[in-house]
């Protein structure tokens, strides 16, 4: 089809280069901050929207929609950014839209900017756009983009400053189709029966259970640097009981020739150390460390590091360490314990749109919970969510997009290159933040299939290259026996739903069948464990005694029958738990779906059911029984 021709075409022209190669990912992508070298202006709000309707989805190709104001080409709509596009509007055809729409918003630069002296430089960023995004400012093309959840951005100097005055008209096509080889995979089906289907009928099928939303997610700004500027710092850090050191790299671009000079700052604004040149080693004597939450009276403390010559950043940084064991995962040589939830990207109206008011929510409702963690199902979240786990203290699990790998053609060379390109993309993201205690490269995929052992092995090589300072995972609900990339893993995670898709209204059998997962495993690979998903499905308001399925009673009863068996292996090997999930979520309409997931033990407005006081009595009960646990938190357990 010409959707998928010309989607794949681009797909491949940006993934490739002349040789047919992987292309790596080149510079840093250090979050936008201001600083005394740099400004920045903030994108959100109304912008112009238009959905490419034709057959083939290529009208605004062929029409040259980036040429002039997207309100020339034809009936625009507003569109609010960072948000979902799909249940903005009343209209169905939107709602479940496959193919390229366009989003436009004019700006008007300060002055200042746009000094054609070379001395300013001005980027536009985007925090995620799903899926594949191609990039015009004043109907030059920019930047192209392949794949959601992961930031990119292009320097636009060049085009703003030769036409100071002139508003900065910036257009962004967008596709959200899923091809077998994207991440994540799905793919085209077309219907041609013409006696069921209309004419150019087709649907997007995909393997994961959560809606495909789609649109500019996160927020887009404008940022400025000197011509000299930092373009990444990568920091590691080690500690002992008297003294820290903190290993730091920077890369600075446009000359050669600069002078370097960092300063470590405390909380208090306190210079505990200093150091100058592109690398070298930060040491900390007495060093506050950071501990998750529940772990400290002081969670989530974070040092500041000001990184200055003719640009200044400052990068929060996190003194902590990680090492595991067969049995055990240690933070600061502490054993820690995942007790927390997987989550989603996803509320009523804005879909997977960033929204503040619902991020504090759901860290207060984190912190209610007693959750010290949780995983970025099934992708990675926004840096400002990222941002608050490293604040708060709670532990992430960091997830890149590799859900839903079920197809024999998902293993192969393209796929995995694409896949390579991701988690270096996803690393250069979030490399520094002390929250991230583990890469997972998949959810569920189907590696039981021959072709996942190479496949994983080579992807997890990658990671760990990228990144030695983590160990990696990723998620898996196939057989022990069967699966091949789990040998490669670090930690093991298994989801399973004993008495929901099989077995189903038989608590009985959970006991049995849980204990017989841990032990299969461990005794086959000798690794920890975490159970990374469990749960049923409640719909809030429905009440049934005896449990019934899809009642709150029985979603609470099966927790307790899985909570039972993990206070026993939990003693061994076994290193979390996960509920799924912190909140019902939108999916695909299906007959096991009314309006979405309901295994939430939050509803998807944010009201607890039945099961999260369940989970909130057991969480601060572990916290409680941790050694390591101030007095102070301890008697505010009791109090609870």
């Amino acid at each position: 089809s010409l959707l998928e021709i010309s989607f794949c075409w681009i797909l491949h022209d940006i993934m490739c280069d002349f040789s047919g190669r992987a292309v790596a990912v080149m510079g840093g992508m250090l979050y936008p901050r201001e600083s005394p070298s740099r400004e920045l202006k903030e994108l959100g709000g109304i912008w112009s929207f238009r959905a490419d309707f034709s057959p083939s989805r290529d009208a605004g190709f062929e029409q040259r929609w980036y040429r002039q104001p997207l309100r020339q080409t034809g009936p625009v709509i507003d569109m609010p950014v960072p948000a979902s596009f799909n249940d903005i509007t009343q209209d169905p055809h939107l709602e479940n839209y496959i193919g390229w729409v366009w989003y436009e918003k004019e700006v008007q630069l300060p002055q200042r900017w746009l000094q054609d002296d070379l001395s300013t430089r001005v980027v536009l960023r985007f925090g995620s756009a799903h899926y594949y995004s191609m990039v015009w400012v004043n109907g030059e093309q920019v930047v192209e983009h392949e794949g959601g959840h992961l930031p990119f951005e292009a320097d636009i100097s060049r085009i703003v400053q030769r036409s100071p005055g002139v508003p900065c008209r910036i257009t962004v096509a967008l596709n959200n189709t899923l091809t077998p080889h994207t991440l994540p995979p799905g793919s085209i089906q077309y219907m041609n029966d013409k006696t069921r289907y209309p004419k150019n009928y087709f649907v997007q099928n995909t393997r994961f259970d959560f809606f495909n939303y789609a649109g500019i997610h996160r927020p887009v700004v404008l940022y400025t640097t000197p011509s000299v500027y930092i373009d990444d710092i990568t920091v590691t850090t080690t500690s002992s009981e008297s003294v820290a050191m903190v290993q730091y790299q920077v890369s600075v671009v446009g000359s050669e020739l600069y002078s370097l000079s960092l300063s470590l700052r405390d909380q208090e604004g306190r210079v505990v150390a200093t150091g100058d040149g592109p690398s070298g080693e930060l040491k900390v004597p007495n060093p506050n460390l950071w501990w998750p939450y529940l772990m400290h009276e002081s969670p989530g403390y974070r040092y500041f590091l000001e990184v200055t010559q003719e640009d200044t950043y400052t990068l929060p940084v996190g003194i902590r360490t990680i090492h595991i064991t067969s049995t055990q995962f240690l933070i600061n040589g502490k054993p820690f314990y995942f007790h927390g939830v997987n989550k989603h990207e996803d509320a009523d109206i804005r879909g997977k749109g960033l929204d503040w008011s619902l991020i504090v929510k759901d860290f207060n409702l984190l912190r209610w919970l007693g959750a010290n963690s949780f995983r970025t199902s099934h992708y990675p979240y926004a840096e400002e969510i990222m941002d608050l786990c490293d604040t708060y203290g709670i532990v992430v699990i960091d997830e890149c997009p590799g859900v839903g790998i079920k197809m024999p053609e998902s293993f192969g060379n393209k796929s995995l290159q694409h896949h390579l390109v991701v988690m270096e993309e996803l690393i250069r993201r979030d490399k520094n933040r002390p929250s991230v205690v583990m890469w997972s490269v998949a959810n569920e995929p189907a590696s039981e299939l021959p072709p996942a052992a190479y496949y994983f092995k080579t992807l997890i090589a990658h990671t760990k290259a990228l990144d030695p300072s983590r160990p990696v995972t990723f998620v898996t609900d196939s057989n022990y026996a069967l699966d091949r990339g789990a040998p490669y893993v670090d930690v093991i995670c298994v989801n399973s739903y004993f008495s929901w898709y099989h077995d189903s209204g038989h608590l009985e059998v959970i006991p049995l069948q849980l204990t017989a997962q841990f032990e299969n495993w461990y005794k086959t690979y000798q690794k920890p464990i975490i159970q990374s998903e469990y749960g049923a499905d409640s719909v809030p308001g429905l009440h049934s005694d005896p449990p019934a399925m899809f009642s709150e009673e029985y979603q609470k009863a099966l927790l307790k029958e899985y909570h039972s068996v993990f206070d026993k292996k939990r003693k061994e090997y076994v290193i979390g738990e996960l509920i799924w999930n912190f909140a019902d979520f939108m999916t695909n309409q299906g007959i096991t779906r009314v309006l979405g997931n309901k295994k939430g033990i939050f509803t998807r407005q944010r009201q607890p059911k039945s099961a999260a006081f369940v989970l909130r009595e057991r969480y601060w009960k572990i916290a409680n029984e941790s050694s390591c646990l101030p007095p102070i938190i301890k008697s505010h357990i009791l109090f609870l």
